[in-house]
């Protein structure tokens, strides 16, 4: 692997964050995204891309990062473990969209590269990320469509890649202190390299186009539904359970917040909702769509 080849990785992720901010603008006209970038050298630099009460999403969070470390933090693959004393380079692209509707559902995205001991003659690199949706009202279309745009994507590589990846995505995106998965999953794999460079590298770009052909559909299909105050609070408790996987679960928040320099820390943090509630042993009233929610956080068939 040579240094052209992780460059094209990073030009890739910053075409894919302006690709996603156009669609973020035709849906939101003249609302104001806060650009934030940062750099501490030439190998650890980055931009954040936020908006916040917008018309149709009341948070979006757009990052894109480069960093360079002398130690692999343990967080940043469960596979190769053995190199978490060697310098290392990573990139990444991190989405996560909170809807005003809350028959539009949240999702979000990520797509990583690492590279690892890339002075030596055999360095180590590895693809990571996916994409997940979590609904608190949900449809079944909406869902079939979601899964359906995940396995038509994952059919050129590999047969199975689509129920590796999706079980990987209902694996970890799995809260046991509440028995529930976080939303209907997705795709979701890390330490990805068995395909070669090439295609793992095409895999990862299908991954950025299915997400946006997965869910941008959905935001123009539920977004000028009409919802009532008691749905949006029901909203606002479903985000509890956004916060406690981040905080507790989330290997990227915990990657973040392991840096010996957490000046980025806003950034870090910059998938958390910007309104949630919790409340005491909440019971969804019998039969009701709140109820119904439950049923679809268990992993299960969609296509």
């Amino acid at each position: 692997m040579d240094s052209e080849e992780i460059i094209d990785v990073f030009k890739y992720f910053e075409l894919l964050q302006t690709e996603i901010l156009e669609k973020i603008q035709n849906h939101e006209d003249s609302v104001d995204i806060k650009n934030n970038k940062w750099s501490r050298d030439s190998e650890n630099f980055g931009n954040a891309l936020i908006l916040e009460k917008g018309a149709v999403f009341d948070k979006i969070a757009l990052n894109i990062s480069h960093v360079k470390g002398n130690e692999l933090r343990s967080s940043a693959s469960i596979k190769n473990k053995d190199l978490k004393n060697y310098p290392y380079k990573a990139m990444g692209l991190s989405l996560i969209f909170h809807p005003k509707n809350p028959f539009v559902p949240t999702v979000h995205a990520n797509l990583r590269f690492f590279i690892s001991n890339y002075q030596s003659k055999k360095p180590v690199w590895w693809f990571g990320g996916g994409f997940d949706l979590t609904p608190c009202y949900p449809f079944k279309e909406d869902c079939v469509h979601w899964h359906k745009t995940a396995k038509n994507l994952c059919v050129p590589f590999n047969d199975n890649l689509y129920e590796k990846h999706k079980q990987n995505c209902d694996d970890y995106f799995y809260l046991p202190h509440r028995n529930e998965t976080r939303g209907i999953g997705g795709l979701f794999f890390d330490d990805f390299n068995h395909l070669g460079f090439n295609k793992s590298f095409e895999y990862v770009k299908a991954v950025g186009m299915g997400f946006q052909e997965g869910y941008f559909p959905i935001v123009d299909k539920r977004k000028n539904l009409t919802f009532t105050e008691k749905e949006k609070d029901f909203q606002l408790y479903r985000r509890g359970r956004y916060v406690e996987f981040n905080l507790l679960y989330d290997r990227g928040t915990r990657f973040g917040l392991q840096a010996k320099d957490n000046t980025n820390i806003e950034n870090v943090l910059a998938s958390m909702p910007p309104d949630v509630t919790w409340h005491y042993k909440y019971d969804a009233p019998r039969g009701s769509r709140e109820e119904e929610l439950i049923q679809y956080l268990k992993p299960r068939k969609w296509v």
